[in-house]
């Protein structure tokens, strides 16, 4: 009676441990599936996000030369009608990150800063130029350089800037909708991300 009494507790105590180990060995399995898709999620997240723009603007370019002083001035100037094409664009392929699969943590370390392109076509117009104080290749590569100043500011003034880091937070949301439904939690900057609108943190 007792040889049989022990035969069955030493069966139910090696089913317990293969359940305990198969449990282990399932937990496993998940975690690394988990960090599986969420390595694939963010491959396919990291593409380049690109905005738009067009601007036109007159500028006019004025260049003196004195000479003795300011008792002689030769001047040279020009009419400058410019459309620019703009782009903001951000490279999400370079987002680094770290995964955690003890704590189920995705954490966000950096995220590449916004790249930004203008391709000014510029048409002149009216030049004017004294003999002793002609247009130059400079001149052309000056006036190249105040406009791309000029419109940069602009740039910072517009919609442009605003609406591309909402699309880089659309983009971003994904990570978040994902370990969201994984029971993960997503981090950048030491703060974890619980809902929608913390996702603001992620604006450069």
């Amino acid at each position: 009676m007792k040889k049989m009494l022990l035969g069955v507790v030493l069966t139910i105590i090696v089913l317990f441990t293969f359940k305990y180990c198969g449990d282990k060995n399932e937990q496993k399995v998940t975690l690394q599936e988990n960090s599986a898709l969420i390595q694939e999620q963010i491959k396919n997240v990291g593409k380049l996000i690109v905005t738009e723009g067009h601007f036109s603007q007159v500028f006019t370019y004025n260049k003196s030369k004195d000479i003795f002083g300011k008792y002689l001035s030769f001047k040279k100037k020009a009419l400058v009608v410019v459309n620019a094409d703009v782009f903001i664009s951000y490279d999400l392929s370079l987002i680094e990150y770290k995964i955690d699969e003890t704590t189920k943590t995705l954490t966000i370390l950096s995220i590449p800063k916004e790249e930004i392109k203008i391709s000014p076509d510029l048409e002149y117009y009216d030049i004017e130029a004294d003999f002793l104080n002609p247009f130059e290749a400079k001149d052309y590569n000056n006036i190249k350089d105040l406009v791309k100043k000029s419109l940069l500011k602009k740039l910072e003034k517009s919609d442009m800037v605003a609406n591309a880091q909402n699309r880089l937070i659309s983009e971003l949301a994904k990570f978040y909708i994902l370990t969201n439904s994984m029971g993960w939690t997503l981090e950048y900057n030491n703060m974890p991300i619980n809902n929608q609108e913390d996702l603001n943190v992620f604006k450069l």
